[in-house]
């Protein structure tokens, strides 16, 4: 019997987002406000990572994005690569680095806060040790971890 394998089409120009925990992938793809674009994308969830065990992937053809809105990826992905595509080629391949502060992507856990009863961005400064990532309410000073905040 002979094998068959699907292969997703190369990206000619765009962003692949790799390493990715599996169970993040759709959370990457709100924090990086991806839900309703028109671009075509293409989404793995639960591939085999030999460093990860699963991980997830996200291509996004013809989206080129700035560090600070990459960086935001960290929260939920530390050890996430970026692949830059043009012309079929991987022109530049980075990390993603964690972010200081991070404004309106995250929900405060105090149901207290400012932000869950008025009109106001939530705001955080990030806490980081290793992979365990908390996030300090600018308005109510409450600590969360990422679990549930976006």
């Amino acid at each position: 019997m002979s094998r068959k394998e699907l292969v997703v089409s190369a990206l000619e120009n765009g962003t692949v987002l790799d390493h990715i925990p599996a169970e993040n992938v759709y959370k990457a793809l709100r924090i990086l406000n991806l839900e309703g674009i028109e671009n075509q994308i293409t989404i793995g969830i639960n591939l085999n990572s030999r460093q990860h065990g699963r991980k997830g992937i996200i291509k996004i053809a013809d989206k080129f994005f700035a560090d600070d809105e990459l960086n935001k990826l960290a929260l939920l992905a530390p050890e996430a690569t970026v692949n830059v595509i043009k012309d079929f080629k991987v022109v530049e391949k980075k990390k993603v680095v964690m972010p200081e502060e991070v404004v309106g992507i995250a929900k405060c856990m105090n149901p207290k806060c400012v932000t869950n009863h008025q009109p106001i961005k939530t705001r955080f400064t990030v806490k980081a040790k290793g992979n365990d990532i908390s996030l300090l309410c600018h308005y109510c000073e409450k600590i969360s971890d990422t679990k549930g905040v976006f």
